[in-house]
């Protein structure tokens, strides 16, 4: 599966930081060797300051206990520049540890400058060095010390570009740390300062919404509430033009969401639209299971489009999130999205057939005769299905006050042939009309 792997395409819109965890999920599924999955991992160290880990990637990888003489200069060299940052940050980090100082501070932030740097003697200067530290705390793998300073910096800083920057890092330090409640809480933050009419420029303002989808996915598919907020964000016209521009790989999740989301939404069917237009810059499975039911009616299509569904789900490191439960391990994103799958495949074959045989059913939905059935008389049971079931034949009979497509396609004909033929007896008139004068 990992034709369908969208690592390469996601991993340069992340921070670096943010790959290792998809890296990680890769080596647990196997879907690259492992020796080229620990090079992908020193190659991303390399650029950051985790040094001891990178060390020992390099003894996994090369299975010694030797280390290369750059990387030992290395860790000397980052020791030192952090011991030499935390003594330019001391009096702030200082000023910041003392909870009675920090009641001193207001909402204003040049009240704050004013006052630290007349009561405090600190300056600009300390304030800048706060901001480095934090950063080189970031890179050396310390995301919750990092995340408090930029938060405390934030409070005092002037400049918005370096504002922006910290926020981004914020957000990135929550993310790495699981905290989905504040990181859900940053994303916002940030998606507010990028849709404001004094944000840069366009092109920025595209970028930085393309990089803030693919950062969110962290979010949305670990967020209790995710599933129905990534609809609410990636659906927005600026997003989704943002999508169809840059970033037609996100149209995955977004169909997931919409297939595994409890509540049918109006824009589906404005989604299906996107979703053909698309076709020819992205598809994959997900996206053909749609375009099978919606738009081809292909429901054998369909079928064999599930399978390979579940399997794309489960080598996705957003949608195939494994949960413990003693002895098993399930991807209840994957249970939720089949069982979405199969409604849908239902929903739409009996809008075409009033009395469907079982055993075609059951071979539709990927069950055997016996869930098939099961499957059909709890929808009953739950309303979600106006139908009886005749034991006698084994076959589905619809309840006849919903009209099929065909019903429906005859009604629109008939509506049209009205319209068609009131517009040409206009015509004609007007015609009439022009030769008597």
């Amino acid at each position: 599966m990992a034709e369908y792997d969208l690592t390469p395409r996601i991993a340069p819109n992340l921070d670096r930081h943010l790959v290792f965890p998809l890296l990680e999920f890769l080596q647990e599924r196997q879907m690259y060797p492992d020796e080229q999955i620990l090079k992908s991992k020193i190659e991303l160290l390399n650029k950051t300051n985790m040094v001891d880990y990178a060390m020992d990637i390099h003894k996994s990888l090369y299975h010694t206990e030797d280390v290369p003489q750059d990387m030992v200069e290395r860790r000397v060299e980052v020791v030192a520049r952090l011991k030499a940052l935390e003594e330019s940050a001391a009096p702030l980090v200082n000023f910041l540890q003392n909870a009675a100082a920090v009641q001193e501070l207001r909402a204003d932030k040049q009240y704050n400058l004013q006052m630290l740097h007349e009561r405090y003697q600190i300056g600009p200067q300390q304030i800048e060095a706060l901001y480095q530290y934090a950063k080189f705390q970031f890179e050396c793998g310390n995301y919750s010390g990092a995340a408090d300073y930029l938060y405390q910096y934030r409070a005092l800083c002037t400049n918005s570009d370096r504002s922006l920057s910290a926020l981004w890092g914020k957000l990135a330090a929550e993310i790495l740390m699981q905290n989905w409640d504040i990181a859900l809480e940053e994303l916002n933050r940030l998606k507010e300062i990028i849709d404001s009419k004094s944000f840069s420029s366009p092109m920025n303002q595209v970028q930085n919404r393309i990089w803030l989808m693919h950062w969110s996915l962290f979010i949305f598919f670990n967020h209790d509430n995710g599933r129905t907020q990534i609809i609410d964000l990636f659906n927005q016209d600026k997003y989704l033009n943002a999508i169809q521009t840059n970033a037609p790989h996100l149209v995955r999740y977004l169909a997931t969401a919409f297939i595994v989301n409890k509540r049918r939404r109006p824009q589906f069917k404005d989604f299906i639209k996107v979703i053909q237009q698309e076709q020819n810059s992205y598809n994959d499975p997900i996206t053909e299971f749609l375009t099978c039911v919606y738009v081809n009616y292909d429901f054998d299509g369909a079928q064999k489009k599930m399978r390979e569904c579940e399997e794309v789900i489960l080598n996705d490191p957003f949608l195939g999130k494994r949960v413990e439960e003693g002895n098993f391990s399930t991807v209840p994103l994957r249970d939720e999205f089949l069982e979405n799958a199969r409604l849908f495949i239902f929903e739409t074959y009996c809008r075409i057939h009033q009395r469907i045989d079982m055993g075609v059913l059951a071979e539709k939905l990927n069950l055997n005769y016996e869930e098939a059935e099961r499957w059909i008389v709890n929808l009953i049971r739950s309303s979600k299905l106006d139908a009886k079931i005749d034991s006698q034949s084994g076959t589905v009979i619809m309840e006849p006050n919903h009209p099929n497509v065909y019903e429906q396609l005859i009604d629109h004909t008939k509506a049209l042939s009205g319209r068609t033929y009131k517009l040409v007896g206009q015509l004609l008139e007007h015609a009439q009309s022009q030769v008597a004068r």
